[in-house]
């Protein structure tokens, strides 16, 4: 798991960023992990719609693999930051059930799934997978490779949390298959961490990293958030520098999405103790030159990984993709989510589960899907998700080839989004040349503001949803 850095790919190198550009452009926009966002799935689409579309994607030969993603609500205590779907509870019966009832949603869909379609990719997310007990984790670990096939070098991964974490957990990771570890660190200093009350000291975190890299784990993601309470370039830059020193073999540096209005405990955060705009920037400037300068390759957006990263050489070979986990080396597997608030994705659709466990509960008694929401793509809907993806993974666009599958014409048919980037272009954002739009490096940081420029919604001003800023 502690990869050296190999050769580097072409776009390696120091990443120096134009701080003037980074004020200029952010706005508040769109993730897109799902092209339309999530905010306009809608009720209309309901369990029964969902059933027919696995039944469809089910029929016929040459399937495409699966990935799979399990929520796994539950936490010991509350993050003030967190803007997951999580419930804290301590009540082990609670959890318990949840999990009854994630095996009745397994058996469920897995009747209508092809047999002999494989899993290239799982992941469980939360909340905090690791809330769960060890002998629980091996039980729903073992119950999944009785339901499904996963190919020899499957994908699996799993985000831990170190505050209650034991060595066993991570055993019991490894031994029901699991490949990858993704630990949220936020920031080492105690000052801030005391501010979003995620005591979480370094040692602890070592410690951890020490067990999984004893038990031969592939690889481990730390995540990073800056725009915390007291967070400076100084301190922050102390955090960063020995992350560098644990050498993961990816990092995401998120920014902190300030949105009390949505996630109601972010209200326990001062605003007061946030760090200014400003500061805010600098602290991401110094962030992202520093991992660069270390040799991890700027991926786009937040995410870094060594150049010999399967995430490095799917950028390089234009194999990268998103989905509701952010990046993956995936494309092409339907994705099929379960437990409460998750998102399934096949090619035309994606529908949500319930979001509460009475709503989810309540669908499993009744033998039926606990879809509550979701969207069927429409034919613009996939040529401005094909275009928007192509950007978000490869970083530039043939716009022929574009013509030449939906048969438009690409310059009539966006010229609202060609006009509005003609601005982008002046300012070395990107090119457009023979047919091809090309993202600069530093338009890749900016590649939210890039990609809304393609949004259906946003052009007809359909879209009065409240994002968080792209920076």
């Amino acid at each position: 798991m502690t990869k050296k850095m190999g050769a580097q790919p072409p776009n390696a190198g120091v990443f120096s960023i134009d701080l003037d550009l980074v004020r200029k452009y952010d706005r508040p926009g769109p993730r897109y992990t799902s092209y339309p966002p999530a905010p306009h799935f809608s009720e209309a689409f309901t369990a029964g719609d969902f059933l027919r579309e696995i039944q469809e994607t089910n029929a016929g030969e040459n399937l495409p693999g699966l990935s799979l993603y399990f929520h796994l609500p539950y936490c010991d205590t509350l993050c003030y930051f967190c803007g997951c779907n999580m419930i804290v509870s301590r009540n082990r019966e609670r959890i318990a059930r949840y999990l009854d009832y994630l095996k009745r949603e397994v058996q469920l869909v897995r009747r209508y799934i092809a047999p002999g379609r494989k899993v290239e990719q799982l992941h469980w997310g939360g909340g905090t997978p690791t809330h769960l007990q060890p002998h629980e984790i091996r039980r729903l670990g073992l119950f999944l490779q009785e339901q499904f096939d996963f190919t020899p070098d499957a994908e699996r991964g799993c985000e831990i949390d170190p505050r209650e974490l034991t060595k066993d957990h991570l055993a019991a990771l490894k031994e029901v298959g699991f490949n990858r570890l993704s630990m949220g660190v936020q920031d080492f200093n105690p000052r801030v961490q005391a501010a979003v009350n995620r005591i979480q000291p370094e040692e602890m975190t070592r410690r951890v990293i020490g067990w999984a890299r004893e038990l031969h784990f592939d690889s481990l993601n730390i995540d990073l958030i800056y725009g915390l309470p007291f967070q400076t370039v100084q301190s922050f830059a102390e955090t960063v520098e020995k992350i560098i020193e644990i050498s993961p073999d990816r990092i995401a540096v998120f920014n902190f999405a300030y949105v009390p209005w949505m996630k109601k405990h972010q209200k326990l955060i001062d605003p007061e103790t946030l760090p200014r705009p400003e500061e805010k920037l600098r602290i991401l400037k110094m962030t992202i030159e520093k991992l660069t300068e270390a040799g991890y390759v700027f991926i786009g957006m937040d995410h870094f990984a060594k150049p010999d990263d399967e995430l490095s050489i799917a950028l390089r070979e234009k194999r990268l993709y998103r989905n509701f986990q952010g990046y993956s080396t995936h494309a092409g597997a339907d994705l099929y989510a379960f437990g409460i608030t998750s998102i399934s994705q096949l090619p035309r659709i994606y529908a949500q589960n319930a979001k509460t466990e009475k709503e989810y509960y309540r669908a499993l008694d009744g033998g039926r899907l606990p879809t509550i929401k979701g969207y069927r793509l429409n034919e613009e809907d996939l040529l401005r998700r094909e275009v928007i993806m192509h950007l978000m993974c490869d970083f530039e666009l043939d716009t022929r080839a574009i013509e030449q599958k939906f048969g438009i014409n690409f310059r009539e048919y966006f010229s609202w989004g060609l006009q509005n980037l003609e601005e982008m272009i002046a300012d070395g954002l990107l090119r457009f040349e023979d047919g091809v739009l090309r993202v600069s490096e530093m338009g890749r940081l900016l590649i939210r503001n890039i990609a809304l420029n393609f949004d259906g919604f946003i052009e007809r001003k359909q879209d009065p949803m409240r994002y968080s800023r792209t920076i």
